[in-house]
């Protein structure tokens, strides 16, 4: 099968990326692995390493990057969309609150999906919204399975702690408390590709005054069971 495409450099750079496949590889590994001479395998994997498409792990070798890990998750974004409507739907009309379905961007976490409370005091936010990454359960739940380096970084500016962060990991879904705004709880939940990797956050948000100081307390099974619903729905594949 002949794997040119005619495109030399980026044959080349799809060299570099299936030859990270298997695991992390050192300069010398990648020439080995690609046949490239080394100066064109280290300015490839360098140039994909300022996309994102490569990293590096503790040791300096070439691994590949988180934005491969964020585009295949929003290849499966219409999947998750189409079952989201529903389970949104449900977990709105069972808990009496606003859901929403959050994915990460960069350092930000977007609403993709959302199923209002029709009346009376809510919590309501657009889809599409931007919202920051320091604070909200959805927040927490997007950061706590991240790898160490990251999870790091996004904890210098965040209202939670790292010992939060274990606490979501413990029992599988995470609250906030006037976190993002004052007056406003939330619970949330992860939703997981069939690799296992989280991908979105499903979230209920509503006065404290409905939610108490204890938002979890009350519905935090109704919200994991949504993300598992949407979990589900990933690796059926609908």
């Amino acid at each position: 099968m002949d794997n040119s495409s005619g495109v030399g450099v980026l044959d080349k750079a799809a060299l570099v990326l299936a030859a990270l496949e298997p695991g992390p590889a050192t300069l010398a590994g990648l020439v080995a692995a690609t046949g490239l001479a080394r100066p064109t395998a280290h300015r490839l994997a360098v140039a994909l390493e300022h996309h994102r498409l490569v990293a590096r792990d503790m040791q300096g070798r070439f691994i590949l990057g988180p934005r491969l890990g964020e585009l295949a998750s929003a290849a499966g974004e219409d999947r998750l969309l189409a079952a989201a409507g529903p389970v949104l739907a449900r977990l709105r009309d069972i808990t009496g609150e606003s859901a929403q379905l959050f994915r990460r961007q960069g350092e930000h976490r977007v609403c993709v999906s959302a199923a209002d409370r029709p009346t009376g005091l809510r919590d309501s936010i657009p889809v599409g919204s931007q919202l920051t990454m320091t604070g909200g359960s959805a927040a927490q739940v997007l950061l706590a399975w991240e790898d160490p380096e990251r999870m790091n970084k996004g904890l210098l500016k965040a209202t939670f702690s790292a010992a939060e962060l274990a606490a979501v990991r413990r029992r599988g879904w995470a609250q906030s408390i006037g976190e993002r705004e004052s007056g406003v709880g939330s619970v949330s939940a992860p939703v997981r590709s069939p690799s296992g990797k989280v991908v979105a956050a499903v979230s209920v948000s509503g006065p404290l005054e409905r939610l108490t100081r204890q938002p979890g307390r009350m519905h935090a099974p109704a919200v994991v069971a949504a993300g598992e619903r949407l979990s589900q729905s990933l690796r059926r594949g609908l």
